[in-house]
């Protein structure tokens, strides 16, 4: 093949740079938009705490910097611009190698604000039971005095089924209409709405 034998040792690294950083790219964004899915977000999903106690957490620089995404936009678009720049506009190894490494860091740091744009849209959907304070609801379960029963409770915009006593210690009824004052444990403190 002709087009094989004009090649030198640098052309050759940066189409290979360009292969290694392309194929995957490739075949990941393929099986994305084929709706394949491997499984990696139930693998790599965990509840992880702070060091301070706090319920965010947050991975260190490197981690966030680095990602297999990231690196294999490096490597395509440094081998991309590196032999654009070195066939095609002739600019010399040193100018090609400047340019190429230039060209991969600008895709590497858009490919990494992506992701940081991304992971800011998400929400953990979280309900916490502190939330419920002020909310209204309905008994679903008699709360008999002095001990407990369940209410459905509307927070959030979501209903969601909750241990509860009554504030007076008196008996609610299946059906009676609640609002919650206080949240004492896993169990909310309501009283009757009239």
């Amino acid at each position: 093949m002709p087009f094989l034998e004009t090649l030198n040792g640098l052309d050759i690294f940066f189409i290979v740079c360009a292969l290694v950083g392309g194929i995957p790219l490739a075949i990941r964004f393929v099986l994305q938009f084929t709706g394949a899915d491997f499984g990696d977000h139930a693998s790599m999903s965990a509840d992880f705490e702070s060091p301070d106690g706090g319920t965010s957490f947050d991975a260190d620089a490197s981690l966030k910097f680095l990602s297999l995404h990231g690196l294999t936009s490096f490597l395509m678009m440094f081998g991309l611009v590196g032999f654009a720049l070195y066939r095609q506009s002739e600019a010399g190894a040193a100018y090609s190698l400047l340019g190429a490494t230039a060209a991969g860091l600008a895709s590497f740091w858009v490919i990494s604000r992506l992701f940081r744009l991304l992971s800011s849209m998400q929400s953990s959907g979280t309900l916490h039971i502190g939330q419920a304070v002020g909310c209204k609801g309905k008994v679903y379960t008699t709360i008999r005095p002095g001990k407990t029963g369940s209410v459905m409770v509307t927070c959030l915009g979501r209903l969601r089924e909750y241990d509860a006593s009554s504030a007076d210690g008196g008996e609610l009824k299946t059906g009676t209409l609640i609002r919650v004052t206080e949240v004492n444990g896993n169990t909310l403190i309501v009283v009757p709405i009239q």
